[in-house]
């Protein structure tokens, strides 16, 4: 089929088809001429009714552009009062948020949880359980402080042993050497003795 002749008006309903032309342009229609506005009209519309019609889509898409202008208005003269009263964003959002939790307390299913939590607590496995977790918990307290005396204590005898003792000497000296004399201002720590040569 030769491309040249088919029908390449997009608006055609033909489109694609093959057309008979008799050599000139005067088949294929011409947009923008007083008989044809552009667009075909559909079947079983006069012209007389597109136009009506085209009449009254302009006069819609006029009072819908009125319409959002006097929107428009009223939001910012809704923004000015809200402003004026010291609402904003944040204060309706606080408050927004609080009517929606108003709102979930008193829906079935809150309700409903609620009292479940209720019965469980009220329940006899729940207060052994209870009672059992705090009698563990103050057990593993009690082991917990008689470890931690025992440690200190330990800690406490190490420190006065003698290996422990000649250790703090070792680093003291070793501090008098690498610092000085000057590092010792303002400390109590041990100077160098010939008792207890460095390392």
């Amino acid at each position: 089929m030769d491309p040249v002749a088919q029908d390449v008006n997009l608006n055609s309903p033909n489109k694609g088809l093959p057309v008979e032309h008799s050599g000139g342009l005067d088949g294929f229609p011409v947009e923008g001429t007083l008989g044809n506005p552009g667009n075909p009209l559909p079947p079983g519309l006069t012209e007389e009714e597109a136009e009506e019609l085209r009449s009254e889509l302009a006069k819609v898409e006029d009072e819908i552009g009125t319409l959002r202008q006097v929107l428009s208005a009223k939001e910012r003269h809704a923004t000015e009062l809200k402003r004026k009263l010291g609402l904003s964003p944040l204060n309706e959002l606080k408050q927004n948020l609080s009517k929606s939790w108003q709102d979930v307390q008193t829906s079935n299913a809150y309700v409903s949880a609620s009292a479940t939590l209720d019965d469980i607590t009220r329940s006899e496995a729940y207060k052994k359980t209870q009672e059992t977790l705090s009698q563990a918990g103050q057990k593993t307290s009690a082991a917990l402080t008689t470890m931690g005396s025992a440690i200190s204590r330990k800690l406490g005898d190490m420190r006065n042993s003698a290996t422990f003792k000649s250790f703090e000497d070792k680093v003291g000296n070793l501090k008098y050497k690498v610092v000085g004399p000057r590092g010792d201002e303002g400390m109590n720590s041990t100077s160098p003795t010939q008792e207890n040569p460095p390392f």
